[in-house]
C-alpha cells in the first residue's frame, strides 16, 4: 500500500516523508513536477544529500529545463516510479498534479503554450477580474465555481475555451475524486500563523543558499527563456533583479499566498484525510494515522 505525504510548502512533509520511508524500509518518490527539473534544486527545494538520511529518493531533478511538465504526463511518469519502488512514499504540495497522479483528471484537449502564455499576459495586463468576467460572459457555470482571484484556474478555463470554441464547465466533470483505497494518506498542516514563520524561515534559508545565484547561472547559461516558460515559484522575481531585501520580501508573500492556497486546497478537497500538525504533536502521532502505530 503506498503512503503519500501531502501539505503546503515549508510545512515539514519531506521530513516526514523520510521518517515514514525509514520506519518501514521504503523509497521517497517525488510528485513535484519542478523539483523533477535539473537545475532548480534551491528554489524549489530539491532535499539534498542531508536531508535525504540515506533513504533513497526518486524523481528529483531528472528532467531537463527544456521540460515543460503538465497533470497528466507528469502523473504517469510518477506512477511509474511507484511502481518501481520499493514501499513508495510520495510526497508533493501540488493538489491539481496529485490528480494526476492518482489518474483523476479530466480528458482534456491540449492547449497550445503559445494561447496560454497570451491569456496570462491579459491576466497581467488587465487584471484577474476583468477576466473572470470574460469567463463568465463565455461560461457562468464554471465562473460562478470560481474566485475572481483564482488566477491559475481562470487563466486555464479561458484558455480552454479559446483552443475549443466550448465551455470549459462541459469538459471538466471527470473521473471520481477524493483518496484511492488503496492509499494511505497524511496531510502535513501547521497552524496559520506558524505556516507563515516557516516560509520566511525557509525564503531565507533558500537566499542563504544560494537562490539569486542559481537564478543569475541559470540565466547566464542561457536558460532565461526556460525560466520564463516554467514559471516555478519566485525565479521570476530574482530575474527582475532589485534589491535584494526587497526581492526576498516579494518571494516571501509570494511563496506564503501560495502555501496558504495549497492548505486551503488539501483541506476542501481531501476532507477525509487524516492531518497532523507538526509544532503542536510528536512526529509518532503521524505514523499512528498512517496506521504504522
Amino acid at each position: 500500500m503506498p503512503f503519500a505525504i501531502l501539505g503546503p510548502t515549508a510545512s515539514g512533509k519531506s521530513a516526514v516523508a523520510v521518517a515514514v520511508a525509514r520506519r518501514i524500509g521504503g523509497t521517497v518518490v517525488n510528485g513535484d513536477p519542478y523539483q523533477a527539473i535539473q537545475g532548480l534544486a534551491i528554489g524549489t527545494g530539491q532535499p539534498d544529500e542531508g536531508e535525504q538520511g540515506g533513504v533513497p529518493h526518486v524523481g528529483y531533478g531528472v528532467f531537463p529545463l527544456s521540460a515543460r511538465p503538465n497533470p497528466a504526463a507528469f502523473g504517469a511518469q510518477v506512477r511509474t516510479w511507484i511502481a518501481a519502488s520499493r514501499e513508495p512514499v510520495l510526497v508533493t504540495g501540488s493538489g491539481l498534479y496529485l490528480r494526476g497522479i492518482w489518474d483523476q483528471l479530466s480528458d482534456l484537449p491540449e492547449v497550445d503554450p503559445t494561447l496560454v502564455n497570451r491569456v496570462r499576459g491579459w491576466g497581467c495586463g488587465l487584471g484577474m477580474p476583468a477576466l473572470h468576467r470574460y469567463l463568465a460572459a463565455v461560461d457562468p457555470v464554471r465562473a460562478a465555481a470560481l474566485h475572481p482571484n483564482d488566477s491559475a484556474r481562470v487563466q486555464r478555463a479561458l484558455a480552454l475555451h479559446l483552443a475549443t470554441g466550448r465551455a470549459p464547465s462541459g469538459m471538466l466533470s471527470g473521473p471520481e475524486t477524493g483518496i484511492p483505497s488503496d492509499w494511505q494518506v497524511l496531510v502535513v498542516t501547521p497552524g496559520r500563523e506558524r505556516r507563515r514563520d516557516r516560509v520566511t524561515a525557509r525564503v531565507a534559508g533558500q537566499v542563504r543558499a544560494g537562490w539569486p545565484e542559481e537564478v543569475a547561472r541559470l540565466v547566464a547559461s542561457g536558460h532565461g527563456e526556460d525560466l520564463a516558460q516554467l514559471r516555478p515559484l519566485g525565479y521570476a522575481a530574482w530575474m527582475a533583479g532589485g534589491d535584494p531585501g526587497v526581492v526576498q520580501g516579494a518571494v516571501t508573500q509570494e511563496t506564503q499566498a501560495y502555501a496558504k492556497r495549497q492548505a486551503t486546497w488539501f483541506r476542501n478537497q481531501l476532507p477525509g484525510a487524516p492531518v497532523w500538525d507538526p509544532d503542536v504533536e510528536r512526529l509518532e502521532a503521524a505514523f499512528v494515522r498512517l496506521g504504522l502505530s
